[in-house]
């Protein structure tokens, strides 16, 4: 049945259609907010899916170009693979949803968000976040929630709910938070350099907006919800884990508390043998192959236990560290000889190779989607993770969601901080190269990258460092928690949270927080702001600061020099000439590369800065204005028998010198005194209506008594 429920978001219209579209969806809605219109529709298989330890979500953001009225370019003339924007979105609607499902539900749930038209004041990831949540929750997919989402922006410090085109044009922050009516569940964020104070605030101004939508959906839920279907439950068998947890706890606890993660794993999996042959021998072979995935499962449970209680009830880490210290860090930079910066960041057993490369600014990265505000890319951070880093045989199949989600988290920390396209003309490109893994790799490529940038000579505005912390929850009562700074991939695992900050010494550039609990309190993140700045102070500080203190004052000798002017609009195509004759003539004269911008701004790139200087000059002689009265060194193009054409060489102007202008004296025939290929001097005496110029010797000339 066709229903339609409506409500105001940021004071402007959103509705909620279902019944009308997809009906053999488990659950399915139409999202209108303004005149954008994502369908969402939300699937489960019948059966769970066997062999696996993880819930199988799938979330898909499907970007529809015509959504825009445009057509997708290539050969194809089809959407192909989604771009990096649609990626992020993907994970920015699954993280808040996943750990609001059942912790034993193994059935494949798959999210289709499909942008179906857009409004560009009204976003359609907001619309896609809150469709997903009201999809699964009238859908029979078991499932927590409701939960929903808002943009914020900061304008003058006035924090914005849903900015338009316009506010996010001028805003300071581009934020996204996602939340139950009673925690917060996801938060991406770019900004320049805002104090945590003012970030807690926009969160908390999201928070309201945020519980009326999900009052709003759960008004939905009640009127037209199905029932939730019953699913096998995936639960760890209870009375093998208590044969494992009371023969093998103390031994568990004493085997994880190892600093080397390659140690502690093999500790681990001779510790696992050990159990699976005491198994054999109390219960038999055939019991153990029928019960081998349980008793695996046991295993993890029994080590997620021990770490998490070795943190909460003995605030010890199983590398020996205090809650609060930061594993021992490292960095150094100009390791590569012939690249343009590089930097080599290390933090325990994490290690990042940051490089930075700098291009003409023809070379930013050109986007096709639906943000049509957006079109060019000049900064391009990229990150790279191999199975090398995490001691795996595995080969490379190009970056996953995961690596490309990294890479915008760093490029995000580190745009902020760049000169402008006119104090810096070059597209910028830095790729992290992750060498070694455990844990916040994404926040030691942020450290690498600011290292590579100064090393290369990109006067950035101040240095970006990145920290994460984690957390430890008691299960019964949320305000009692342990939260920990710059976790390692074991307290990832089996921790709560992955609280990502990167920022300044003035302030926050970049979050984005994982969880794994229903959501997180104001008080919660107000100390993971308070942790993560003064971690970010210690690593700038004493770690960063001491390698390379500021910017190299020269670019690499390696690195395209750049020479720039700005000539008018309307004299771009003079530059370029007839089929791009002119600017083929300089390039090919001088050997540099040329960009023009539509603005009239010129862009000259060479290795030879003498080349540059001169490709400018060739430049301004073909955008000097010809004026009336100006004086001009010229050549004779032709002779006719009322006058010479003479090059003005501007702009290749030519003017007519008359028979008449050439000498006080009569001349009976112009090759008496002028010959093609003469230089002479001129003067412009008059330009008529139809730009043709007329020129004079004689009146350079005295005349003879």
């Amino acid at each position: 049945m066709f229903k339609t429920y409506e409500t105001k978001l940021a004071g402007r219209k959103l509705v909620i259609e279902t019944g009308k579209m997809a009906g053999l969806a488990n659950g399915s809605v139409l999202v209108r907010y303004g005149d954008t219109c994502v369908l969402v529709n939300v699937t489960a298989s019948k059966e769970p899916k066997e062999g696996i330890d993880f819930f199988p979500l799938s979330v898909d953001f499907e970007e529809k170009l015509y959504s825009v009225g445009k057509i997708p370019g290539g050969f194809l003339k089809r959407e192909g693979k989604p771009s990096d924007k649609a990626i992020l979105t993907s994970r920015a609607i699954d993280r808040p949803l996943r750990p609001l499902f059942p912790k034993d539900f193994r059935n494949d749930v798959v999210v289709v968000a499909t942008v179906l038209c857009v409004d560009q004041d009204n976003s359609p990831e907001v619309a896609a976040m809150i469709g997903s949540a009201a999809a699964l929750a009238i859908s029979d997919i078991p499932f927590g929630g409701p939960t929903a989402a808002v943009n914020v922006g900061l304008i003058d410090g006035k924090i914005i709910i849903n900015p338009t085109v316009e506010e996010r044009e001028k805003s300071d922050l581009t934020l996204t938070v996602a939340a139950t009516e009673n925690k917060i569940t996801m938060i991406e964020a770019g900004a320049n350099e805002v104090p945590d104070n003012i970030m807690l605030k926009a969160i908390k101004e999201a928070h309201k907006e945020i519980k009326k939508i999900c009052k709003f959906i759960s008004k939905i839920q009640k009127d037209i919800g199905k029932p939730k279907f019953e699913y096998k439950s995936f639960e760890v068998d209870k009375d093998i884990y208590e044969y494992i947890e009371q023969n093998f706890k103390d031994e568990m606890k004493e085997k994880i508390q190892e600093a080397d993660k390659e140690t502690r794993e093999n500790n681990i999996a001779n510790l696992t043998e050990k159990i699976e042959n005491a198994y054999k021998e109390k219960y038999g072979e055939e019991a153990f192959e029928e019960q081998k995935a349980n008793i695996g499962e046991a295993i993890y449970k029994l080590e997620k236990k021990c770490v998490r209680e070795m943190i909460y009830f003995e605030h010890k880490r199983v590398d020996g560290r205090k809650l609060d210290e930061i594993r021992p860090l490292s960095c150094e930079v100009g390791l590569l000889p012939r690249t343009h910066g590089s930097a080599l960041f290390t933090r325990g057993q994490t290690q990042v190779l940051s490089i930075a490369t700098l291009g003409m600014i023809s070379e930013e990265q050109i986007l096709d989607g639906i943000d049509t505000l957006e079109e060019t890319k000049r900064y391009m951070h990229h990150y790279n993770f191999p199975s090398y880093s995490v001691g795996e045989a595995r080969p490379s199949r190009g970056p996953g969601r995961r690596e490309i989600g990294h890479g915008a988290l760093a490029e995000k920390a580190l745009v902020p901080v760049l000169p402008s396209k006119e104090e810096f003309p070059y597209a910028i490109r830095v790729v992290s190269e992750v060498l070694s893994s455990n844990g916040s790799t994404s926040q030691a490529s942020i450290c690498g990258s600011t290292l590579s940038l100064m090393d290369a000579g990109v006067p950035i505005k101040r240095p970006v460092a990145g920290i994460s912390t984690g957390l430890v929850t008691n299960p019964d009562n949320d305000k009692d928690y342990v939260m920990l700074v710059d976790i390692q991939g074991i307290e990832d695992f089996f921790g709560d949270m992955d609280f990502k900050v990167g920022g300044t010494e003035k302030g926050i550039t970049a979050i984005q927080v994982d969880i794994k609990c229903d959501g997180l309190t104001y008080d919660i993140i107000k100390e993971a702001f308070e942790k993560t700045r003064i971690a970010r102070k210690h690593i700038l500080e004493d770690v960063m600061l001491p390698v390379i203190e500021k910017p190299r004052t020269e670019i690499s000798k390696y690195a395209p020099r750049i020479v720039s002017t700005v000539i008018k609009v309307d004299k771009i195509k003079d530059v370029i000439g007839p089929g791009g004759k002119m600017i083929n003539k300089i390039i090919e004269e001088t050997g540099v590369k040329i960009d023009i911008e539509d603005d009239g701004q010129v862009f000259i790139y060479s290795n030879e800065e003498e080349k540059a200087n001169q490709a400018l000059e060739m430049i301004e002689d073909i955008v000097r204005e010809v004026e009336v009265g100006g004086i001009y060194y010229g050549e004779v193009t032709k002779i006719m028998n009322f006058g010479a054409f003479i090059d003005l060489g501007v702009a290749g102007k030519e003017g007519l010198l008359h028979i008449s202008k050439i000498s006080h004296e009569r001349i009976k025939s112009v090759e008496d005194v002028l010959h093609v290929g003469d230089k002479v001097t001129v003067k412009v005496t008059d330009i008529d209506d139809q730009g043709r110029i007329n020129l004079t010797m004689k009146d350079l000339k005295d005349k003879k008594e």
